[in-house]
């Protein structure tokens, strides 16, 4: 078991990595598409409050992720999860689809839910809750982005009687490089237990570490799998968000962006507050959303529609595919283990 979870903790810092090249998209997608920042230089912010978010935040949505959905995930359907997972977010990565890796990680647990502990032994009130996330995340960042536009708009029209052109553009890159970070922290806090969530249990039981500590050393591990994600193949899916679904301006990307990061950060602090564990959201549904909302602004036709229906498309595979996947990799591995 211990070189299962050894082999597991690899494949767990794969997933951070897979995680980096998927989903660095999310929060640098905006700032990259207007043209504010270079590729690079968003990466590179995105890796460093990336981690902040991680580190100071992430306990909150991890122990949903490693004991919500179901009683107990033990080392060897830990480690076939993130395969299942690994799999699937490489191959989209690869398209260029930006999905969902929260609901990849999510439909590998009721995957191997299913097959150890049966259809009762699940929680189904969090998979509910889940689902339900799937329709209320991109429709609150698309309402959201809609109404911020307007406020940026008059906000940004008042001042440009008091500064030049030049300082009023300035100050909207300035603010759409802090939404950017604003983003990434939010998507550190929150997503990082897609990676390394399913090893919280194990890692404490194996080596007697409490709940806190191995949640920070596993928050550590993840950060780093994302940065070097994010600065290796997050090229791919960035430009998808920045430039194919609709064409972003400085003003839309900052109506997008923190449309993006404060849905986010909600999801991930509210519910922590009020019931003690933090909500696991796609980051990649609340970005891609923002980013339509903001595209709506110049009618239908401001949207690729094309691209949208693929994205979706993937969007709804993922949750089934990943839960096959990761039951018949649990019941395989499970004959020679």
């Amino acid at each position: 078991m211990i070189i299962v979870y050894a082999i597991g903790l690899a494949l767990a810092f794969y997933v951070a990595w897979c995680l980096g090249a998927n989903d660095a998209a999310n929060p640098t997608d905006c700032a990259v598409g207007s043209g504010v920042i270079t590729l690079r230089r968003a990466v590179l912010l995105f890796a460093i409050f990336v981690a902040i978010g991680a580190l100071l935040q992430d306990f909150m949505v991890m122990k949903t992720i490693d004991r919500g959905i179901v009683p107990r995930i033990d080392v060897l359907g830990a480690f076939t999860t993130i395969l299942a997972v690994s799999i699937w977010v490489t191959f989209c990565t690869w398209k260029g689809m930006p999905i969902s890796t929260t609901h990849s990680i999510i439909g590998g647990v009721i995957g191997y839910g299913l097959l150890t502990y049966g259809v009762h032994g699940l929680e189904w009130g969090i998979i509910l809750m889940v689902l339900v996330s799937i329709a209320v995340t991109p429709i609150l960042s698309i309402a959201l982005a809609l109404g911020l536009y307007p406020v940026f708009k008059a906000f940004f029209g008042k001042i440009s009687g008091r500064l030049s052109a030049r300082s009023v553009e300035k100050l909207i890159k300035y603010m759409l490089i802090a939404a950017l970070c604003f983003s990434a922290y939010a998507f550190g806090a929150n997503d990082i237990a897609n990676a390394t969530g399913l090893f919280v249990t194990v890692t404490k039981e194996l080596g007697g570490i409490p709940d806190y500590s191995a949640m920070i050393l596993l928050a550590a591990l993840g950060s780093i799998g994302i940065a070097f994600g994010g600065l290796t193949w997050g090229r791919r899916v960035i430009l998808t968000g920045a430039r194919r679904v609709t064409r972003l301006t400085p003003l839309t990307g900052l109506s997008a962006e923190f449309s993006n990061a404060i849905v986010i950060f909600l999801f991930t602090t509210i519910p922590f507050i009020l019931f003690g564990w933090g909500f696991p959201i796609s980051t990649t549904y609340s970005s891609i959303g923002a980013i339509i909302g903001v595209g709506l602004i110049r009618g239908m036709g401001g949207v690729d529609r094309a691209i949208v229906t693929k994205i979706a498309a993937s969007w709804i595979l993922t949750i089934p595919l990943v839960a096959l996947m990761s039951a018949a990799l649990y019941g395989l591995v499970s004959i020679f283990l």
